[in-house]
């Protein structure tokens, strides 16, 4: 009788490569923010470890730049998740089915574009001597003079983002069964009460994938804003960007990293806790006890009431 393999052998090749291609780079990025740059043409040194690059990423400078890209990233999120929810709603439930796959391409369009060309794109039609600030001047309005500020960068970013909130949501509202919906409707529920109690929560794994998708390497980008953003639009990434291509200062570079990520994590973490804060009393009215007294209040357990011993055919039937 041949034995079987152990089950986590097949999981051996994607551990190896997320500990070649994610771990790794991420554990010498760590060690390199703890060394210096020894001199104007070197890069990075490891022989004298210690805090200070971090002092110098916590200097008011680069704190400010932290907090705009908090600030971008958040309501960037936030807008994607307001546009792309009824959009991915109508494209999985009031579409009708023949056209879902055509429109989930027409979302797709965008990404068949390189990111950087995309961008550029927004660029000249935000420029004040753009086809856009002519057509407006030629009506009687001022000439566009919202490139290179953050607002820029925020249209940007929900522009190149969005796709990525309207996929997961469009999967997830997709496999609520229609049948629950209409029994919803059937027991005197409302559309959006439907929708709110119904649909929205058991959407919850699409909802937490697409900000996850958006918010993460948004608060990463740096292209976006280079090209939108300019003095006044600057993020993290063009910091670390430039520590390690222009002033060849891995280590500083690298502690800006770090502190991004660990921005990142905590503020995704902050996020759940408040959203989980938030719907607490509405899971607990929502409760249902088994054996509890019809007569006791939403969330409320009361005591079984008495009644006359079960004879063995009533547990049967």
């Amino acid at each position: 009788m041949r034995r079987r393999s152990p089950g986590f052998l097949l999981a051996l090749p994607a551990w190896a490569w997320l500990t070649i291609f994610f771990i790794a780079p991420v554990a010498m990025v760590v060690w390199f923010s703890f060394g210096y740059k020894p001199s104007i043409f070197a890069t990075q040194a490891t022989d004298r470890l210690s805090f200070d690059r971090y002092a110098e990423v916590l200097d008011p400078t680069f704190f400010a730049t932290f907090q705009n890209t908090l600030w971008v990233g958040i309501v960037g999120t936030a807008l994607c998740f307001v546009i792309g929810l009824p959009v991915a709603y109508w494209m999985a439930v009031k579409a009708p089915p023949s056209k879902r796959g055509l429109l989930v391409a027409l979302v797709m369009v965008p990404f068949w574009t390189n990111f950087l060309v995309r961008t550029i794109g927004w660029q000249v039609i935000l420029s004040p001597d753009g086809w856009l600030s002519s057509a407006l001047q030629a009506v009687g309005f001022e000439p566009l003079a919202i490139l290179n500020t953050r607002g820029a960068v925020l249209l940007g970013v929900v522009y190149n983002y969005l796709p990525l909130m309207i996929l997961p949501l469009f999967v997830a509202f997709d496999r609520v069964n229609g049948p629950l919906r209409e029994a919803s409707k059937d027991l005197g529920a409302g559309k959006w009460t439907t929708f709110f109690r119904i649909t929205l929560p058991l959407a919850r794994p699409g909802i937490i994938a697409g900000v996850l998708l958006v918010y993460i390497p948004l608060m990463g980008d740096y292209i976006t804003a280079t090209v939108l953003g300019g003095a006044k639009g600057n993020m993290v990434g063009q910091l670390v960007a430039s520590q390690f291509q222009t002033a060849q200062n891995w280590a500083l570079g690298s502690a800006m990293a770090v502190v991004l990520i660990f921005v990142i994590l905590l503020s995704a973490a902050i996020g759940v806790g408040i959203v989980w804060l938030v719907t607490l009393p509405f899971r607990a009215r929502n409760r249902l006890v088994i054996g509890a007294d019809a007569t006791a209040g939403p969330g409320q357990s009361a005591a079984p009431a008495a009644s006359a011993p079960v004879r063995k055919e009533e547990v049967v039937a």
